[in-house]
């Protein structure tokens, strides 16, 4: 009878150029069989370098770091070894820098201080094809989302634009934009699963919650993704957000 061979630890890679804070992460990280620490770096441009010698599966990244950004180090990485999977580092007032981290290829984020059990958790679902978002950064993040760039806050309401001429014209224009989502609408089961998400429940979670495998969780986001026209679950829950899905 031939034994079951054990799944080989995942790789990992960690960027921080605080060497008191790499070294607190490698002491939580080490420990964990599930994992293996194949090298660390304290600028992105040493990343860049040794990540080809060392073939890393998951690459912890801080995102505030000197020269070049941790977003920058993201684009370069997922440029050059698309395979290598991208989990940002962030803290509270970084938001618009961990969206652009997401556009750039990174598969989820963590607030530094996490547990170590739960980045652990982190690396296995980005390793898993997952992404990682967490509920106390998703809602700064999804109240940035609901605020327009020229106009503040977005109010539950569409408000007319200010000049008296222009009012009419808004409402003239909003049932097409409006109609659109209608024509590949999301079934019941994957609104539920976009409300999950919104809350940062991971595939895991979201899978224990609706008892459903972890496959099936993932072939509804693939479908949430491609009737949504988004590419990741940051915009998935944007969009949702924005044509009245889901709340927050």
């Amino acid at each position: 009878m031939t034994e079951a061979i054990a799944p080989s630890p995942i790789r990992v890679f960690v960027v921080e150029d605080q060497t008191k804070i790499l070294k607190n992460q490698l002491r939580l990280l080490e420990s964990n069989q599930d994992i293996t620490i194949v090298g660390t770096a304290l600028s992105g441009e040493a990343a860049l370098e040794e990540v080809p010698r060392v073939n890393p599966d998951v690459l912890l990244l801080d995102l505030g770091l000197p020269r070049m950004s941790g977003i920058d180090v993201t684009r370069e990485v997922k440029a050059r070894w698309p395979q290598v999977e991208i989990l940002i580092f962030t803290i509270f007032d970084e938001e618009d820098k961990v969206l652009e981290a997401v556009k750039a290829g990174a598969s989820g984020y963590l607030l530094k201080g996490t547990p170590a059990d739960k980045i652990i958790e982190a690396i296995k679902e980005v390793r898993a094809g997952g992404t990682v978002i967490q509920p106390s950064l998703a809602r700064r993040l999804l109240r940035h989302f609901r605020v327009e760039p020229d106009s503040g806050p977005v109010p539950t309401e569409p408000v007319a634009s200010p000049p008296a001429p222009a009012a009419p014209e808004p409402p003239a224009a909003a049932p097409s934009e409006a109609s659109e989502p209608l024509l590949k609408p999301l079934s019941n089961r994957e609104t539920e699963l976009l409300q999950l998400i919104a809350k940062g429940v991971s595939n895991s979670e979201a899978a224990r919650l609706l008892n459903l495998s972890k496959a099936t969780i993932r072939t509804h986001l693939e479908h949430i993704y491609r009737k949504l026209e988004v590419t990741n679950r940051v915009e998935a829950v944007t969009e949702g957000i924005r044509k009245g899905l889901i709340s927050v």
